[in-house]
């Protein structure tokens, strides 16, 4: 059985998941590092809440994947795939929140701010987003201070104004929470809000590996059209999935009126764009040959995915 047959990829996955567990646990253990004073207690639940027991892990799993394509390190792959996690949980903290999404649920349970409090919800993702770029600038990463201040930046601009951030603004901005309802242009907010951490995942992998520019290019398209892939994927099962799959509420996007891909091109219509962005990611990956079939996979399970 090759490591692309669905018993085997969802078998990648989820060992990818575990080290990453493991690694978040270490990385948020009590003990203060250089510079630090104390790591409060509740605030560490907080942030042990918002990361662990819970997700694919499909981004630390992309940088390990591409990483890979290159010959680098495990575990130097799989720390610049936890910096990433820590934002995407961060996030998902912050979105949940009352004055964002107001969910009640995440991943089956209840959302950060109910189990503890809105202030706590909020500090946990602050310190979620801050201890990412801790960890993406340590020696153990890569040896080059050059590559990893290109990992570092590459980063932050998937992780700020032009990238999640900014994307989740247009978001709120398009449901009309600051007057007039402003229609998105769909594609660049997913791209953003949703798209950005998961091209950000590819793209660390061709930095960690110094690419070529062609490699790069490959990599580079791979990701944008899994961000897009992803997020059509996302809306269907608003649509069409219910709560106790999804481990979120369902129907969210459409109570809140939301612009989305299936609002914009119909069901069918998003459906056939999903094929197309599969066929699309594929194509990208010619240059690898069989080493990115991994990587192929991993954009056909983002599109059949249930939850």
């Amino acid at each position: 059985m090759n490591a692309t047959s669905g018993k085997a990829f969802v078998q990648r996955l989820e060992t990818t998941a575990a080290a990453t567990e493991a690694l978040l646990l270490d990385l948020l253990n009590d003990k203060p590092l250089d510079n630090e004073i104390v790591r409060p207690k509740r605030l560490l639940d907080a942030m042990r809440y918002g990361s662990l027991n819970g997700g694919k892990r499909l981004r630390p799993f992309l940088v390990v994947e591409s990483a890979a394509l290159f010959g680098v390190p495990h575990d130097a792959a799989l720390l610049a795939g936890a910096a990433l996690e820590c934002i995407h949980c961060y996030s998902l903290i912050h979105d949940d929140l009352p004055a964002m999404d107001n969910s009640d649920l995440r991943r089956g349970k209840p959302t950060a701010h109910k189990a503890f409090d809105d202030a706590t919800a909020i500090l946990a993702g602050d310190a979620l987003l801050t201890i990412a770029f801790d960890i993406i600038t340590r020696d153990e990463i890569h040896r080059e201070a050059s590559v990893r201040l290109a990992l570092t930046r590459a980063l932050a601009r998937a992780s700020g104004i032009g990238g999640m951030a900014g994307g989740q603004m247009m978001d709120l901005a398009g449901e009309g929470r600051f007057g007039d309802k402003e229609p998105p242009d769909v594609q660049k907010l997913q791209q953003m809000k949703t798209g950005a951490l998961l091209h950000f995942g590819c793209i660390a992998g061709a930095l960690l590996g110094q690419a070529s520019k062609q490699e790069y290019a490959g990599l580079d398209t791979y990701g944008r059209a899994l961000g897009e892939a992803f997020q059509i994927a996302d809306d269907l099962l608003d649509l069409e999935g219910d709560a106790a799959t999804l481990g979120k509420p369902a129907g969210q996007d459409d109570a809140m009126g939301k612009t989305t891909f299936v609002t914009l091109l119909g069901v069918e219509g998003a459906k056939q764009r999903l094929k197309n962005l599969i066929v699309q990611a594929d194509t990208a990956l010619a240059g690898f040959g069989g080493r990115a079939d991994v990587l192929r996979a991993t954009a056909r399970f983002v599109a059949e995915r249930q939850n």
